[in-house]
């Protein structure tokens, strides 16, 4: 009885220097729990834990999101309108100009969104993601989507979920390794939600999330992605889960139009990636104030979804009326209604709501909006695949597998678009219960996302980032140099010497300095030149030194010079160009600001490769 009660006694006073050293005096009584849950579990047991924690929140936010815009949706429709047109102009617009505002006075005009922003943060923040983003993106897109903005909720699901996993960590100072793992938990718990599809939630975290970051454990991200779906199947309404019923069955003499429509995705991805840029480009290019672009970007939405409203909101709703051979009930409600609706007259109105749609959709986005690619591919993709459908159907083919092509091509546009083949082909197969159609949806998703690939390595989204360094990629080795920072390897206790000052003065500096390089500057500080002890040296012992009267006559032009923006990769190439170890670093103006070294680049790159190989 004295042992069990010593025994008691010692674990009590140890959790009492846990409290006191993690200084937990303020904490909630769950985190309390938690903590010392961390110090007694073993680190597999604390992930696994930690990943059904981070995989419910994160479930149970993309549950309050998808909730939040059924219901906004459910309102406005039930609004009264004399003229149907009223309501396309009126909530578009409005629901712009609402996000702007909520974004400029709740959110300090900090709006960082969309899958480049968490990436951002895992390969240039150590996978620190603002609290705040637990909840933004929830608000920001219920608003933008609920009242028919024309983009997606899974991309602000999905940074909804990064935030709670990594604040999460935070809070329980874990690793950065530790970190980045569970952030990827929450945003695969997010998809799974989403979706009701957790292998498709692991795979989005695989292939977009993790590029370039090697992990041994990967059970947390599978039990996230459970409890994530688990929630969707239990809190959503049938009527609210990304759900198709229809198809058909899989017939291999039907491959021939599997492998056309691999193309035609392939080159509409490349179509929508293109606008989207161009749309961005052109936006940011406008001498308009955040407010002023909002409701410029509204009234072209609000304008789009007048002439065409399957482009309101999502859209999932009208690739189930594709699936459900419910076409007519589309185009009731466009201007095309005017005419006698035949075969061609859908096709011209499906050609398009195709091409429009990528206009929809960047317009909402990068005018003011909240949204992601993840619905407008995947909508476009079944649009696309229903329209190759009808036009081997009034060409004269009979057996067309209208429901497989509508399945499969939006398979192949989210792959072209994302970049992600396995995330697409597991949520089309998860979501239309077609395993059996993983052939056909392998064939698409792979043709569309080689096109994509042939056209640009590297997702265009994100190709700016990635040249930046900013973003990691799958070259391993570059993204730990991309990890480190510049302003960590200059040495800014440097030694200089004015270039008018005597022979004698450099001489002096040598003896009671420690540094074998210098540089010489002039009065203002700007770099005119470099000496070593090599270049000194000869003049050490030269009886003819009163002939040189200046540090000017004996300095020597550097090999380069560094600027203190250049990243760690392109230093090490200067290196390696030059032959040389040290080299001088200033500011665009010439200001000297130190010395870098090309042996602290690589004793840092070999510490931190040690760090992620453990």
């Amino acid at each position: 009885m004295k042992i069990h009660n010593k025994k008691k006694y010692l674990s009590f006073l140890k959790f009492k220097r846990d409290f006191q050293k993690y200084g937990l005096e303020k904490a909630r009584s769950y985190e309390l729990i938690l903590h010392w849950l961390n110090n007694r579990l073993s680190r597999n047991q604390f992930l696994v834990l930690s990943g059904i924690l981070v995989g419910c929140t994160a479930g149970l936010a993309g549950v309050i999101l998808k909730t939040l815009v059924h219901t906004i949706h459910n309102f406005i429709t039930h609004i009264h309108f004399e003229y149907q047109i009223l309501f396309y102009i009126v909530f578009p617009f409005l629901g712009i100009i609402l996000t702007t505002a909520i974004v400029i006075t709740l959110f300090k005009g900090q709006d960082r969104k969309g899958i480049g922003a968490i990436l951002y943060e895992i390969a240039q923040n150590s996978s620190i993601v603002a609290s705040v983003k637990m909840y933004s993106q929830v608000i920001q897109s219920a608003v933008t989507v609920g009242l028919g903005g024309s983009a997606g909720l899974e991309s602000p699901i999905a940074v909804t979920g990064a935030a709670i996993g990594s604040n999460y960590a935070q809070t329980y100072r874990l690793s950065y390794k530790e970190r980045t793992l569970l952030l990827a938990a929450g945003a695969t718990a997010g998809i799974a939600s989403a979706f009701n599809a957790p292998i498709a939630g692991i795979m989005f975290a695989f292939e977009i999330l993790l590029t370039g970051v090697v992990f041994t454990d990967f059970i947390p991200l599978v039990v996230a992605a459970v409890c994530g779906s688990l929630l969707s199947r239990v809190l959503l309404q049938e009527d609210i889960l990304f759900r198709f019923y229809a198809r058909e069955a899989f017939n291999y003499k039907n491959v021939p139009y599997y492998l056309i429509l691999g193309i035609v995705t392939g080159l509409y991805a490349r179509y929508f990636v293109v606008i989207s840029q161009k749309v961005e480009h052109f936006i940011k290019g406008l001498k308009l104030s955040r407010m002023r672009k909002a409701m410029f970007g509204g009234l072209v939405l609000s304008l789009l979804c007048v002439l065409f409203p399957p482009l309101f909101g999502e859209g999932y709703e009208t690739v189930k009326a594709f699936t459900n051979g419910s076409t007519h009930s589309i185009i009731r409600n466009s201007f095309f209604r005017y005419f006698e609706i035949g075969d061609w007259t859908i096709i011209i109105f499906l050609v398009l709501v195709c091409l429009l749609k990528a206009f929809a959709t960047s317009f909402t986005i990068f005018s003011g909006g909240n949204g992601g690619n993840f619905a407008p591919s995947l909508f476009a993709g079944g649009t696309v695949g229903y329209l190759f459908a009808l036009v081997c159907q009034h060409i004269g083919f009979t057996e067309v597998p209208v429901t497989n092509l509508v399945l499969v091509g939006m398979a192949g546009a989210m792959s072209g678009v994302l970049y992600a083949p396995l995330t697409a082909i597991f949520l089309i197969a998860e979501s239309s219960f077609g395993y059996d159609l993983f052939i056909p949806l392998m064939i698409v998703s792979i043709i569309s996302y080689l096109i994509a690939k042939w056209f640009s390595p590297i997702s265009p989204e994100l190709k700016s980032l990635a040249d930046q360094g900013k973003i990691f990629t799958n070259k391993h080795d570059k993204n730990l140099l991309f990890a480190l920072r510049t302003e960590d390897f200059i040495d800014k206790y440097s030694e200089t010497i004015n270039e008018n000052a005597s022979v004698n003065d450099l001489f002096e500096l040598v003896k009671n300095g420690n540094k074998n390089i210098f540089a010489a500057t002039d009065e203002a500080g700007k770099l005119k030149g470099i000496l070593t002890l090599d270049d000194i040296r000869p003049y050490l012992f030269n009886k003819e030194i009163d002939n040189l009267q200046t540090v000017a006559q004996i300095m020597k032009a550097p090999p380069a010079v560094i600027y203190r923006e250049n990243q760690p990769l392109e230093i090490l190439q200067i290196f390696d160009d030059t032959a040389v170890w040290n080299l001088p670093v200033t500011s665009e103006n010439n200001d000297f600001i130190g010395f870098i070294s090309k042996s602290s680049i690589l004793m840092s790159y070999r510490q931190l490769l040690k760090e992620y190989s453990d």
